[in-house]
């Protein structure tokens, strides 16, 4: 993601972040720890004891000294959060980047904002249940180009079936490689987000398959999303957010970087402290609720967060809701269904319904796809094993 595609105003941010930071080798750290209670603050997040929620500190201390230690690497911060109390959060140093953009080693703590990447999906998923609400968008079956007449060039007998839900699904049946190394010719993603215009970009791409039936990791679909909140509400999808889900959650600092003057990166580009990605999980748990306002429709959070497609013909146990990864794990035999929203680098939100159990973890190994020690192995050898 090159510099030129970030705001001048970041660029500034930026430039003085790298003046207070270190590029050089990852400095060792004291690997001590011993669990304290979290900061109770004024932001409607209970904060309680991890022993009265059932879960053994023993494997969550040893997770956060194998943290320390870096044999999980560049973990940036640590929530967890079960049978509504936080009982456990962390914060720790390490490298990390703003969009592509290299800041060095630095401390984060409870009012960091982090890059959630490709958890901005799934906030975008929120946005159309909201506006779906709001009768702004009358079905999620209807076909894209009923709520895009600026692209109505674009559509051809192919494409003319591609409906908001097979793009919620990553079903549209676009041509579209994400696979191949980020920053080359070859990456749709990255050819994208150097394109004059994103969306016309995704649009104009041949057709691979019919839509609904193959999923197909594509973030260009989520530009599309974003684009039809626009027409059909007057909002960019950073205000439709800040409007109708982040002012109802009190969520007050938060980022939305730009593409292009027009185009938000709503694929990728979302900001959040680590306390506020919690509270998209506790909406979730809650069912749509928040502080006894119904934000999101209960009905909308079922279909989000339940598996319509797998993403893996082979198995069973990986899915696909609204832009929610769904998957089984199993666990001293017992099996955890688990809801994902995941971004490049790390950053994680899990939630466990059943388990009354919300984890967040932000971390910074962007386009390093093969980490051994990632966020799903600290979720399924260290966590769900300390729940009773």
């Amino acid at each position: 993601m090159p510099l030129s595609t970030v705001k001048p105003a970041l660029i500034t941010l930026i430039s003085f972040f790298c003046c207070l930071t270190c590029f050089g080798q990852t400095p060792a750290r004291d690997t001590t720890y011993h669990y304290t209670v979290p900061q109770q603050l004024n932001d409607g997040i209970i904060t309680g004891n991890i022993a009265t929620v059932g879960i053994d500190s023993l494997p969550v201390i040893k997770l956060t000294r194998l943290i320390l230690a870096d044999t999980f690497t560049n973990i940036h911060s640590l929530l967890i959060f079960r049978k509504g109390r936080l009982v456990y959060e962390n914060y720790f140093a390490g490298r990390d980047e703003v969009w592509g953009l290299k800041l060095g080693y630095i401390n984060h703590d409870i009012n960091s904002l982090h890059d959630v990447r490709s958890i901005s999906k799934s906030i975008v998923s929120t946005c159309i249940g909201i506006a779906l609400a709001q009768k702004k968008i009358k079905s999620i079956d209807d076909p894209i180009f009923n709520y895009l007449p600026d692209y109505i060039t674009c559509k051809t007998e192919a494409n003319s079936t591609i409906t908001i839900r097979s793009l919620l699904t990553m079903s549209s049946g676009i041509k579209w490689d994400e696979d191949s190394p980020h920053n080359t010719s070859g990456n749709d993603e990255t050819q994208m987000e150097r394109s004059r215009d994103p969306v016309a970009y995704t649009l104009s791409l041949p057709m691979a398959a019919k839509p609904g039936l193959i999923w197909n990791y594509n973030s260009g679909g989520v530009q599309v999303l974003a684009a039809i909140i626009k027409n059909v509400s007057g909002y960019d999808i950073d205000e439709f957010a800040t409007k109708f889900l982040f002012e109802p959650l009190e969520i007050k600092d938060h980022r939305w970087i730009k593409m292009r003057k027009d185009f938000q990166a709503a694929a990728s580009g979302l900001r959040l402290r680590s306390r506020d990605l919690l509270k998209i999980g506790m909406l979730f748990l809650n069912k749509g609720k928040y502080d006894h306002t119904q934000v999101i429709p209960e009905n909308w959070v079922k279909q989000s967060i339940s598996t319509v497609l797998l993403r893996d013909s082979d198995t069973k146990n990986n899915g696909y809701g609204y832009l929610f990864w769904t998957e089984t794990d199993s666990v001293y035999q017992k099996a955890h269904y688990i809801v994902s929203a995941r971004g490049n680098g790390g950053e994680r939100l899990f939630i466990d319904a059943k388990s009354k159990l919300i984890v967040v973890i932000t971390a910074g190994n962007y386009n390093t796809p093969n980490v051994v020690n990632d966020g799903q192995k600290a979720l399924v050898k260290y966590i769900l094993p300390a729940l009773n």
